[in-house]
């Protein structure tokens, strides 16, 4: 599957800087989601919020992409490590960083990790970010290219921690991994309020679960979390999942039945915070930021997510994107993406006190 995301991406990109820009720093609203939504709700809560633009025709261009391409679908017998070579190797090939992004590996605590950074990092500024690919998969130049430009806009250093992968390593691996990684994080001396957590998709899961395992373990939690399309409930059943199967331009339900398979041995635990931490006890939780996209396949667990926060009484904000794909951000030139990233950066100078005085912008395409 995300081989042909990533070749779309690449070829969508390869298109658009052939033609001017259609929407470049617009004027951004934002409003409350609509009441109309499947997702039924007796009010409009504050924090949730739809992004008022577009989408942008570079954005349909990707979706029409990636409909007419997506015809490849996992099952049973797929040979998932075969295929994870395989998108390793279309990762390599069409997404590349920038020339002064720095990528050192580094061994947290039996973890292999790469830190990146960028002229302008500062070393007491820390992203921990859980790289996506359904517990199964991984991208390492595309997600170290997304987290280059929020190092840039945010003056940080980030940290993406190389977690083991299903079905080789199936849960509780995954989880495992990325908690010893902010445990090494904490173990350097660095100030939590200065630790920023983000994730997207399976990603934004193991965020999750990490601060649930902090805090039941007493450990301090970081300033922030940021969840980009997070995958938060294996159990499938959110209302988008069904509304969405076949107009989704990325995800497809038969796949992640597949890819659940790979990673949880047993329904049972399905509803296990560790495994769907949709189902967690937000108490106590630090501030939670999620972007999702209006008809994609998992937005309801963001909006779910982002309601069981609110009731318990953690700060949280919620964003709709109209009509992008899942994990837009990654793609660096939607429009769309590029205010993503500047409201990420806005939530988390909020909750850090970082000042953009010594950040660099993202340069302009």
């Amino acid at each position: 599957m995300e081989d042909v995301i990533l070749s779309c991406l690449a070829s969508a990109e390869s298109f658009a800087i052939r033609a001017p820009r259609c929407l470049h720093n617009p004027a951004i609203s934002r409003s409350l989601y609509p009441r109309q939504d499947s997702h039924a709700m007796h009010s409009e809560p504050t924090y949730l919020h739809t992004i008022e633009i577009g989408p942008s025709w570079r954005t349909r261009a990707l979706n029409g992409l990636l409909r007419l391409t997506m015809r490849r679908r996992l099952t049973q017998e797929s040979d998932v490590a075969a295929l994870r070579c395989e998108y390793e190797e279309i990762d390599t090939r069409y997404f590349r960083l920038a020339p002064d992004v720095l990528r050192t590996p580094v061994d947290c605590s039996g973890v292999s990790a790469e830190w990146i950074t960028v002229p302008g990092s500062r070393d007491e500024r820390v992203i921990l970010y859980l790289h996506g690919g359904s517990f199964a998969f991984r991208f390492p130049n595309a997600h170290a290219a997304l987290v280059s430009r929020l190092c840039r806009r945010l003056g940080a250093r980030a940290l993406l921690p190389d977690y083991r992968l299903a079905p080789e390593h199936p849960f509780p691996a995954a989880p495992d991994d990325c908690h010893r990684a902010y445990r090494a994080l904490l173990a350097q001396g660095l100030n939590p309020q200065s630790i920023v957590l983000a994730g997207d998709s399976a990603g934004g899961n193991l965020a999750l679960v990490t601060i649930h395992r902090a805090r039941a373990a007493g450990e301090p939690l970081p300033s922030c979390t940021v969840l980009l399309s997070p995958a938060l409930d294996c159990t499938l059943t959110s209302p988008s999942m069904a509304d969405y199967d076949g107009e989704d331009p990325m995800l497809q339900l038969s796949t992640l039945l597949v890819l659940r398979r790979c990673y949880v041995q047993s329904p049972q635990q399905y509803i296990d915070p560790e495994v769907s931490p949709l189902f967690a006890d937000f108490h106590g939780f630090p501030p939670l930021f999620l972007q999702a996209g209006s008809s994609e396949m998992l937005r309801d667990e963001a909006i779910r997510a982002a309601e069981r926060a609110h009731a318990a009484g953690v700060d949280v904000e919620l964003e709709i994107w109209p009509g992008v794909p899942h994990a837009f951000q990654m793609a660096d030139f939607l429009p769309e993406a590029t205010l993503a990233i500047d409201h990420i950066a806005h939530f988390v100078q909020m909750h850090t006190g970082w000042s953009e005085a010594n950040a660099r912008p993202v340069p302009a395409d």
